[in-house]
C-alpha cells in the first residue's frame, strides 16, 4: 500500500472508531446545546489551544463570527490569538498564562471556554480551564490520547482516543469544529 492509501485508511479508521462510541455524539450535541444556551443569554464563546490547535480555535470563532454556509448575523466568539497579547503576558509571566490572562480579562460568568488540547495536559490551556472555572464559565475541551488532565476539569470533554499522531486527532476535532457550527446556527433559528 501507498503511503497515501496507508494514510486515508488510518484517518477512515480513526474517524469509524470515533463515530461508534456513542459518547462522542451525545458529548458533541450537549456542547452545542450549551454554547446555544450561553450565546442565548448573552454569552460569548472564548477557544484556545497551542499550534494546530490554535489555528483549530480560531477557525472555529471565524465559522462564528464570520460566515459558515450561509449569510447570517455574527455570533459571538473570540479565539485567543492576539500576538502581542500573547508575547506580553508570555514575557512578564511566561507561557503558562497566556491563555489565563486572556480569560481573566475578558470571561464572565455563563460564557464558554472551548479548551483544545491534542494531549490533554497543555499547561497553558489547563490554567485557563482553572481560571474558567473561577469565573462561572462552562469549559467544553476536546482531547486526543486518554484525555489527560484537561479531560477531568472539563464539564464536557469530546475526546479522540488516538495515540500515535496529532494529526489524526486533529482531523477529528476540525469535524467536529464543523458539526458545533452547524448546532449553534441551528439552534439560535439562523440555519
Amino acid at each position: 500500500m501507498s503511503i497515501v492509501e496507508n494514510s486515508l485508511n488510518d484517518a477512515f479508521n480513526v474517524l469509524s472508531s470515533f463515530i461508534k462510541n456513542k459518547k462522542n455524539i451525545e458529548s458533541i450535541e450537549a456542547a452545542g446545546e450549551k454554547m446555544v444556551k450561553s450565546i442565548k443569554a448573552g454569552g460569548k464563546i472564548i477557544a484556545c489551544g497551542n499550534g494546530g490547535s490554535l489555528c483549530d480555535a480560531t477557525h472555529f470563532c471565524e465559522e462564528l463570527t464570520g460566515r459558515f454556509r450561509h449569510d447570517r448575523k455574527s455570533i459571538p466568539a473570540i479565539s485567543i490569538n492576539d500576538p502581542s497579547h500573547i508575547t506580553c503576558v508570555g514575557n512578564d509571566y511566561g507561557f503558562d498564562y497566556i491563555f489565563s490572562k486572556y480569560v481573566e480579562g475578558h470571561g464572565n460568568n455563563g460564557d464558554i471556554l472551548f479548551a483544545i488540547s491534542t494531549s490533554g495536559n497543555s499547561s497553558n490551556v489547563i490554567n485557563a480551564v482553572k481560571e474558567a472555572k473561577s469565573k462561572g464559565m462552562f469549559v467544553v475541551s476536546m482531547t486526543g490520547k486518554d484525555g489527560g488532565i484537561l479531560a477531568t476539569l472539563s464539564d464536557i470533554d469530546i475526546n479522540v482516543p488516538w495515540n500515535k499522531y496529532s494529526d489524526r486527532i486533529q482531523e477529528i476535532h476540525i469535524k467536529v469544529i464543523h458539526i458545533l457550527v452547524e448546532l449553534i446556527e441551528k439552534g439560535l433559528g439562523m440555519a
